[in-house]
């Protein structure tokens, strides 16, 4: 027992350096400075908590999402996220409230299947045929996604939104550091996205 527990906070350890380290110039919080590039990818996450308050994360990427647009950093918007279930839908949520924001539906593209980040990455170039975009959500989030997204020959920037307290998200920074392991697995056996489908033509 004492041997796994060492050799699971060993890969724990360098999961999260090598992701770290690997996306660190590719991060921006600061609108100015980040360079424009045609596509913004928005990661989904629930909208509400079990308590039916908004969501913090939630909130603050599609805040992000508006200030990248509203500053002319990016032309198009996916969103992708989860929409396993006739009652819940991720991508349809965020599209919902940007438009709200002011964002034209006309340059909103959303990605039903993205149940996971790495099918997210995935499918960006699979199936919206996009090689290059802005990811956005919380930095840590955007750590991950990065380096996924080198591995598949995606060249993305991070722009990160507001993070939530260590209280508020504790379970899902916890979690974090067993994705991150896990992205080494689904490289390593070459995993795939649960669906493809066919291609999507973007705007631009």
């Amino acid at each position: 027992m004492a041997l796994l527990l060492v050799s699971s906070s060993i890969c724990v350890f360098f999961a999260n350096r090598i992701i770290k380290t690997q996306s660190k110039a590719f991060l921006f919080s600061d609108v100015d400075k980040i360079k424009p590039v045609k596509t913004g990818l928005v990661l989904g996450t629930s909208k509400y908590l079990g308590n039916g308050s908004i969501n913090p994360f939630y909130e603050n990427r599609i805040i992000a999402a508006h200030n990248l647009y509203a500053h002319h950093k990016i032309k198009q918007l996916i969103l992708s996220g989860d929409n396993s279930k006739i009652d819940y839908n991720e991508p349809q949520d965020m599209k919902d409230d940007l438009i709200e924001m002011g964002v034209p539906d006309s340059i909103i593209f959303l990605d039903y299947a993205g149940f996971r980040t790495f099918d997210s990455m995935v499918r960006l170039k699979a199936i919206f045929n996009q090689d290059s975009a802005i990811v956005i959500s919380q930095q840590f989030h955007n750590e991950r996604a990065i380096y996924i997204a080198q591995q598949k020959n995606i060249f993305v920037y991070g722009f990160c939104a507001k993070d939530v307290s260590q209280s508020l998200g504790i379970g899902t920074y916890v979690r974090e550091y067993f994705a991150r392991v896990k992205v080494f697995l689904d490289l390593l056996l070459n995993k795939q996205p649960k669906f493809y489908g066919p291609s999507v033509k973007l705007i631009y």
